[in-house]
């Protein structure tokens, strides 16, 4: 049996030689797309929070992941204490809660601006047509209203 196993892998139906190389070169071509389309994009958003995060002062407003708005009062090396209203309420929050920082105007604006790039894009794709209205139809009852006041 281990000589006919052995007999098989020395006769000429042994695949050619290319054929490895090409599916490694898949692989690795599968790998670099993931990288540059999945990991790479990731890791520049974590780095881009991190920095927002350590470059939080006192009295920056923020708005937490949780969608709590307040101003920084205190902050330390993994916390954040926050005051939500002018009664003096005083929240305080992990570092990676914080979601955004700056005034909701200005969160507005940044959210816009973001909304205002995908609409061009997607404007450019497809043409703009204008809507079509179709005639009101009228009910059974608007009939016999009509007839009725003849």
């Amino acid at each position: 049996m281990i000589e006919f196993a052995y007999a098989a892998t020395t006769s000429g139906n042994t695949p050619a030689a290319g054929g490895g190389m090409s599916s490694i070169v898949l692989i690795v071509l599968m790998v670099a797309i993931f990288y540059f389309m999945l990991i790479r994009p990731e890791s520049k958003r974590k780095k881009q929070a991190e920095e927002m995060r350590s470059s939080l002062q006192k009295g920056d407003w923020l708005t937490t992941i949780g969608g709590v708005y307040g101003r920084v009062v205190a902050i330390t090396d993994r916390t954040v204490v926050i005051e939500t209203s002018e009664d003096r309420v005083r929240i305080e929050f992990l570092k990676s809660a914080i979601g955004s920082v700056g005034t909701l105007d200005e969160q507005a604006a940044a959210a816009q601006r973001g909304s205002r790039k995908a609409k061009k894009g997607a404007e450019a794709e497809k043409p703009v047509e204008a809507p079509v209205e179709a005639p009101a139809e009228e009910t059974p009852a608007e009939t016999e209203k009509a007839e009725d006041q003849e």
